[in-house]
């Protein structure tokens, strides 16, 4: 495939999903596609999980990679090819270049994760690590692709990486032929604008929803400028879809296809990570559970049944120890208090006896005997609790003040 119009801004077609599809066959996996009671019940319709956290690399992204690749012509894979990115489209892109015989060379930032960079060794690239940020990354990328002649594999403002992308769209219906909602997530507008052709071509009944993470959520103001346009430093932990411009290619597919783009916040991304963990087994990146934050910020908003994509599941190790922590307290299964005690012997222990029988699990206890707002025969303590939930805080505290505890908060 290739741009069939230099002239003008190219589109994509189902023909070219249909075409990508084909291309992809015994490359891509066909992912599963899991039902969540729990969800189910969150949105009153059943919810079912598309699950590309499981195909090849962690992400839908080998998908693209390797239809744009395989489309070059035989002059242009001889010079290589070059990408910039941070996790899921460099590993996409070696290993697409590995199963095509193609060189890669792949610019992540320096402070990418550590398993992320190690993998797309593993797969073939030629790592090299410049820059801060991966708009840094890609200004190196583009640097050696001008010294080199490689070409450069952009991660989603292609019409070839969108036709790869698209190929989910046209799995969702043939998994669940009466869906009528399908989430997903939105970075640059690839993977949506790829999944509105193929769905709304074939059922236009179906509405395509986009997810941003607020603190990175380009789309709404550009949808309401009629233009790409960008936003200043763009913030969240779901680094899949931190990108502060759409792109051109699929800005206009999905202006013209996708029903809305909502938004969600660091909050509901954590409790949707921890979700998929607990609920459907699945480890999902930030980027990945944005559209079950989507479900759990606004469950009664979706006619269903609706499926929501886990677009993917690289996530790095000390990130999801400090995303599980964040969601836990996000869903109220962290409780946080101070309390004064007289300092005698034992008084201490009473307390952690007490809390015992209220069945919350002390995690970390700070005592503070030099204070000049202390009494002479005052302590104070700060505890950090495991709990149940939301409730079970609320009987925690209950439990503490009828035992003539003052819990200040």
């Amino acid at each position: 495939m290739s741009f069939r119009t230099p002239e003008i801004l190219p589109s994509v077609i189902l023909d070219d999903i249909r075409g990508a599809q084909k291309m992809l066959s015994g490359v891509a996996r066909v992912t599963p596609m899991e039902g969540s009671r729990h969800l189910s019940q969150l949105v009153g319709a059943p919810v079912h999980l598309k699950c590309e956290n499981l195909q090849r690399t962690g992400s839908f992204k080998l998908r693209g990679a390797y239809v744009r690749i395989a489309g070059l012509r035989p002059e242009e894979r001889a010079a290589g090819v070059v990408a910039a990115s941070a996790g899921n489209h460099a590993q996409g892109v070696a290993l697409a270049s590995s199963l095509l015989g193609v060189r890669s060379t792949v610019f992540m930032p320096v402070g990418a994760p550590l398993p992320k960079v190690a993998a797309t060794r593993e797969y073939g690239a030629d790592v090299r690590l410049q820059g801060q940020v991966v708009d840094e990354t890609l200004a190196a990328a583009e640097d050696y692709a001008r010294e080199t002649g490689a070409v450069l594999i952009h991660p989603f403002d292609h019409p070839d990486i969108i036709a790869g992308q698209g190929t989910v769209g046209l799995e969702i219906l043939e998994q669940c032929p009466q869906v009528r909602t399908i989430l997903v997530g939105i970075g640059g507008g690839g993977l949506a604008a790829g999944i509105a052709v193929a769905v709304k071509t074939l059922r236009p009944d179906v509405k395509v929803i986009g997810v941003q993470a607020e603190g990175a959520a380009a789309y709404p103001p550009s949808l309401a400028a009629g233009r790409p346009v960008s936003i200043l430093q763009p913030s969240t932990m779901a680094d899949g879809i931190k990108v502060g411009r759409p792109g051109d290619v699929p800005f206009k597919i999905i202006g013209d296809l996708v029903e809305e783009v909502r938004t969600v916040s660091e909050d509901a991304l954590s409790s949707a990570l921890l979700l998929c963990l607990e609920r459907a087994k699945m480890v999902v990146e930030p980027a990945g559970a944005s559209t079950v934050a989507a479900l759990l910020s606004d469950p009664r908003s979706f006619e269903g049944p609706v499926v929501a994509l886990l677009s993917g599941g690289n996530v790095d190790p000390l990130l999801m120890q400090r995303i599980l922590r964040h969601g836990m307290a996000a869903a109220g299964r962290y409780l946080s208090l101070r309390l004064r005690l007289t300092d005698r012997p034992g008084a201490l222990a009473g307390l952690l006896g007490l809390l015992s029988v209220a069945d919350a699990n002390v995690l970390d206890v700070s005592h503070v005997r030099t204070d000049p707002r202390l009494g002479l025969t005052e302590v104070e303590v700060e505890l950090h609790l495991e709990t149940k939930g939301p409730e079970h805080c609320e009987e925690v505290a209950a439990t503490l003040r009828a035992e003539g505890y003052t819990v200040m908060g």
